[in-house]
């Protein structure tokens, strides 16, 4: 059901925890169902220098969660900002439909904390519609 890059960023995430003087932060989830995930940027000269994140849910939102941070850490805000649900999952070798949900927390989590950045830099946000609650079509609440 879960692919071996699943089963590896679940058991073995990377970028665990938080980053102390973090200049960006995003956090999204479902209180409800459980999964939360924040996402912590350190950006220096426009390039994420650093990122971590805390995630409580299923193994998919901790897998996503780690493989978002991998796919962003080093880009440049631009770069990171096109990282999309899709590529999160190809790049985990898929996740079950059901389960596609938390590869869109993860994007989401990091356009959040792009934009926190961007707000606290003194710059516009960028143009970004958080999905609607992807948990709820999935699981009919």
């Amino acid at each position: 059901m879960y692919s071996e890059k699943v089963m590896d960023h679940f058991m073995n995430p990377r970028n665990v925890g938080e980053i102390p003087d973090a200049n960006g932060i995003g956090e999204v989830g479902n209180p409800v169902c459980g999964d939360i995930m924040k996402i912590y940027l350190k950006v220096v000269d426009n390039r994420i220098q650093d990122v971590k994140f805390n995630t409580f849910g299923c193994g998919s939102a901790i897998a996503s969660s780690s493989m978002a941070t991998e796919l962003i850490k080093g880009k440049t805000l631009e770069e990171a900002w096109e990282l999309t649900n899709k590529a999160v999952a190809e790049a985990l070798d898929g996740l079950p439909p059901i389960k596609m949900h938390c590869s869109v927390l993860a994007e989401d989590a990091v356009r959040k904390a792009i934009n926190d950045y961007r707000v606290s830099a003194g710059l516009e946000p960028w143009d970004f519609k958080e999905h609607e609650d992807i948990h709820e079509q999935v699981h009919g609440g």
